[in-house]
């Protein structure tokens, strides 16, 4: 999926609609002239409130359609590979073609997600009013703001992290090839550090068995190790480097250069993982939000038809 079909998609069709939708919305708002006023149970709070439901429910199908998307491509494939000869049944092929031409895509389904997910912001604030208390309407509009807002977080994340992460990888390809050549220099450095005094040695060890990737989700977050071994290792090899003999300087230098090289890539190994944890973090509060807003939007539906 390309990134950049989330906010383009179609020409921008879902923002469009979006915004004639919120057009439409304020301009109803501005210009209605009922005695009651502007409130929830007003005849234009009550249309606000079904078009904020109906976007709702549009929302909670993009969840279902991705997690659908894995289960008839994985039947596709097994069905592939059971009649490889066999022609795509005509059904299949019009539906196909159902869904390229009505953009009914996973590419489809998130820019109307991320475009109608903001709209509703201003559909469910003109369906409350303005008027909010200690009650479990006030309760669902909060809710409902905190899921949209980290779901705004999770579009940055999605536009921003992914080449972030190409980035710091450089020409180095997978992750776990990073940790690969980290390995290597740890292995070089030891090597190196045998001809050395036994603080030298003391020092590089200390910086291979030490030294964290990744960590705990604070430590993930933010790539960093308190007291980094790594770290600390090459500002004391600094400090040790000018108390050396004229012919140790030679093989002193190359091994601060494996500890130097190390600690660069010690740190791009480190904002990878910080990459990741972030592009991923706001799932965990996304999802949770969603399913407690839907549940106080049927609590909410539920009592004001009760009381109704």
């Amino acid at each position: 999926m390309q990134r950049s079909t989330l906010l383009k998609y179609k020409n921008y069709r879902y923002f469009k609609a979006a915004s004639l939708l919120v057009i439409f919305a304020v301009m109803a708002y501005l210009f209605d002239q009922s005695a009651t006023g502007a409130y929830g149970g007003s005849w234009l709070g009550y249309l606000f409130g079904i078009l904020s439901a109906s976007i709702v429910v549009v929302l909670m199908l993009y969840g279902v359609r991705k997690r659908l998307a894995p289960i008839r491509t994985e039947r596709r494939n097994l069905l592939n590979a059971l009649s490889p000869q066999q022609k795509v049944p005509d059904s299949r092929k019009r539906e196909a073609n159902w869904l390229r031409h009505h953009g009914a895509t996973l590419q489809g389904w998130l820019s109307a997600h991320a475009y109608l997910g903001s709209a509703l912001v201003v559909l469910a604030t003109l369906h409350t009013g303005f008027q909010f208390g200690w009650n479990i309407h006030s309760l669902a509009y909060v809710l409902m703001m905190s899921a949209i807002i980290s779901g705004c977080y999770g579009i940055y994340a999605y536009l921003r992290f992914p080449r972030l992460m190409t980035a710091n990888m450089g020409g180095i390809g997978t992750f776990d090839s990073l940790l690969l050549e980290i390995d290597n220099l740890d292995k070089q450095a030891s090597i190196k550090s045998l001809q050395f005094s036994d603080d030298i040695c003391a020092i590089v060890l200390k910086a291979r068995q030490g030294t964290r990737i990744g960590g705990n989700l604070f430590q993930q977050l933010t790539a960093y190790q308190r007291n980094c071994p790594t770290s600390q290792a090459v500002q004391q090899l600094q400090v040790l480097g000018k108390n050396l003999k004229y012919d140790q300087l030679k093989s002193f230098d190359d091994l601060y250069s494996v500890m130097a090289h190390k600690e660069s890539l010690v740190r791009r190994a480190r904002l990878d993982v910080m990459y990741k944890a972030r592009l991923g973090f706001w799932l965990y509060l996304h999802t949770p939000l969603s399913i407690a807003f839907l549940a106080a939007l049927i609590a909410h539906i539920v009592a004001i038809f009760f009381y109704w």
